[in-house]
């Protein structure tokens, strides 16, 4: 989800730098220099995200956490600050601080976090609808064949302990299998909790797995459980295990075998009830092979192999995806629903969607924005669909767009896909070339739906 973040903080140079990066991100920014005027923005504007900075003239950062939390007690606050103590931590966690960030800010982890609250803000409001009768966002559209035995396997498993390994390709779905199978499972009470291993660089992601103890390392000013422990007697989603380092691997298949975490830092064993399921849109056979991918953690996954189509094998549900696509962003988004012609869903029908699904939820949303009339055309769909947006990369085809806004997104794409395409589609290597964090390119793969192409 896209969101408001509020930023507080007496130094421009601070200011400045979040907000580029916010911004760049996707998130709409807003910002001042005092907590006065911090605390009354946020009353005004209600931002999903605050960072605040601690020590301010006049009011400091932890008597406006303080004042925001009693003004919104689900506020969530995220404190900055530049000369942390453990009576500071531990007073601001005390007053409900999400957590506390040491300046020099450091990009990776800020990201990582950026990811871990959006994610839980999504699934709080998920869960609020579930309450009200409001329905679920991870539907699992579709009545062809292929789809119909897939929710049955769904069904069949999920009330099990077993572990499931959820194959497809990008953009096919995986997480929704996976919330559908913690809906269906013993455990649909309790906490669900994602870990994108791909977009958690490798020097972080035994610390969001396993937590650390305060001191533990530069910027762990407090002891913080990791995600193991956030999904005890719930469940936890490795997405993209394929990603995780030997490392890691190594730890989680302890995790697996022994139900006992450590935090980095720590000496004390921690008992974990947590089922595991994990997604990954490389084939692990081959990993393994080539000495990526371990093969005794793949056998402990494995218990239960799902496999999610692609599109282009049920093309048959894309008018029911389409209808369902409108209908969830007209109600929660407030994008004005329009009407589909038959021309326009035969096009969509037509084509190959290498981004699948989501690249067909994506497309469906840019036409429902840009697109004018009450009625979706062909030549919308010709337009404005997917990855041929950005396939055409010439100066006539950017200088065709209506906005600028629509220029940018178009030439970021057309930018990253032909990096990507540069350098064979490895992640790694293309980050470093166009120098962006590796995990931001992949939030870019994903917001473009950007796919290597089928031979």
């Amino acid at each position: 989800m896209s969101g408001r973040v509020l930023v507080v903080d007496d130094e421009q140079g601070i200011r400045a730098a979040l907000g580029q990066l916010l911004e760049y991100e996707g998130y709409e920014v807003r910002s001042t220099s005092n907590a006065t005027d911090g605390i009354a923005e946020y009353q005004k504007w209600k931002p999903n995200l605050t960072f605040m900075d601690v020590k301010m003239a006049g009011i400091d950062g932890l008597e406006a956490l303080k004042r925001i939390r009693e003004l919104d007690p689900a506020a969530t606050v995220v404190m900055i600050s530049g000369h942390a103590t453990i009576r500071t931590a531990v007073e601001a966690t005390q007053l409900g601080a999400y957590e506390i960030l040491e300046k020099p800010l450091d990009t990776d982890r800020i990201l990582v976090m950026l990811r871990n609250v959006f994610d839980h803000l999504s699934l709080r409001e998920e869960n609020l609808r579930l309450r009200d009768g409001g329905g679920s966002p991870y539907e699992i559209v579709g009545s062809s064949p292929l789809m119909r035995a897939l929710v049955e396997k769904i069904e069949k498993v999920g009330n099990t302990p077993a572990r499931v390994l959820i194959t497809g390709e990008n953009g096919t779905g995986k997480e929704l299998v996976a919330r559908a199978l913690h809906r269906h499972s013993a455990r649909a009470g309790k906490t669900f909790v994602e870990v994108n291993c791909a977009a958690i660089p490798g020097e972080l992601i035994e610390s969001e797995l396993f937590g650390h103890m305060k001191g533990s390392f530069t910027g762990a000013i407090a002891d913080r459980p990791g995600k193991f422990e956030q999904a005890n007697r719930g469940t936890l989603f490795l997405d993209e295990i394929g990603d995780m380092s030997m490392a890691a691997q190594a730890k989680v298949l302890r995790v697996l075998q022994d139900n006992v975490i450590t935090r980095i830092g720590g000496a004390k064993p921690i008992s974990v009830d947590v089922r595991v399921i994990a997604a990954t849109n490389k084939n692990l056979e081959s990993e393994i092979a080539g000495g990526r991918f371990r093969e005794d953690l793949y056998y402990r996954l494995n218990v239960v192999p799902i496999h999610v189509p692609p599109l282009r094998e049920h093309t048959a549900d894309i008018p029911d995806l389409v209808a369902h696509f409108i209908a969830v962003l007209s109600q929660r988004e407030g994008i004005t629903p329009r009407r589909m012609s038959e021309a326009a869903m035969e096009r969509l029908m037509s084509l190959d969607w290498p981004g699948n699904v989501r690249e067909l939820r994506n497309t469906v949303e840019r036409m429902l924005i840009l697109a004018t009339g009450p009625e979706l055309s062909a030549k919308d769909v010709d337009r404005l669909a997917g990855a041929r947006v950005a396939d055409d990369t010439g100066l006539a085809s950017l200088t065709a767009c209506r906005t600028f806004e629509e220029f940018k997104d178009a030439a970021e794409r057309a930018y990253l896909l032909g990096k990507l395409r540069e350098f064979d589609w490895n992640v790694s290597e293309t980050a470093r070339a166009v120098e962006m964090p590796r995990s931001n390119l992949y939030k870019k793969i994903e917001r473009y739906a950007l796919t290597r192409e089928h031979s």
